[in-house]
């Protein structure tokens, strides 16, 4: 019995190992030509989303923008001076601001009413490339409707790997297998409450 338990941890281990090398190869790899959509959303919480988002707005990729997770008492003037950008003219009408979620379960819920409150089928998703995999997910189950498209932006942490960068990619890669599998449990109906 203990001889089947071991074979199966050094099967379970080399499994996981097997599909993290997968997943930092897929955090890493840039994205390809970026088609046109109906709108773009981009998931705060790390350095260039914002502008990475705002640079497709500003290329005519997509006509409106939800900037989800924002902290209560920003503004879209606070977020374009943090990003080093400008106000222009029909941003106000283009962008929204989404100031309910608080994790990425959140992120796909806010996304999901957004979009289908103004009828958008497809969607260009801006997150770091080691939380794309988990956003998709967690927006694909709550708008199963529409085309995603991944944008993922490379943090300065990706660029220059260390330690707390394994760490960090190794609970990306954890918490995506959780949603992969379904172990995320009622935290769907948590996030609004």
């Amino acid at each position: 019995m203990l001889r089947g338990l071991a074979g199966f941890a050094a099967l379970f281990i080399l499994g996981w190992l097997g599909g993290f090398v997968w997943f930092v190869a897929e955090a890493i790899r840039p994205a390809g030509p970026i088609p046109k959509a109906d709108g773009i959303v981009v998931l705060t919480g790390g350095a260039g989303r914002i502008g990475a988002a705002l640079d497709l707005l500003d290329a005519d990729r997509a006509q409106l923008m939800l900037i989800s997770g924002v902290s209560e008492g920003v503004d879209l003037a606070d977020l374009l001076r943090a990003a080093g950008r400008t106000f222009e003219p029909g941003y106000a009408d283009r962008i929204a601001l989404g100031h309910a979620a608080t994790t990425t379960i959140g992120n796909a819920l806010e996304t999901a009413s957004w979009a289908r409150s103004n009828g958008l089928h497809s969607l260009i998703v801006v997150t770091a490339g080691y939380h794309m995999r988990r956003a998709l997910a967690e927006i694909g189950t709550a708008l199963p409707e529409a085309t995603l498209i991944p944008d993922p932006v490379q943090p300065p942490a990706m660029i220059r790997p260390s330690l707390g960068t394994l760490k960090l990619l190794s609970s990306e890669y954890t918490k995506w297998l959780l949603v992969v599998f379904g172990l995320t449990g009622a935290a769907h109906l948590r996030e609004f409450a």
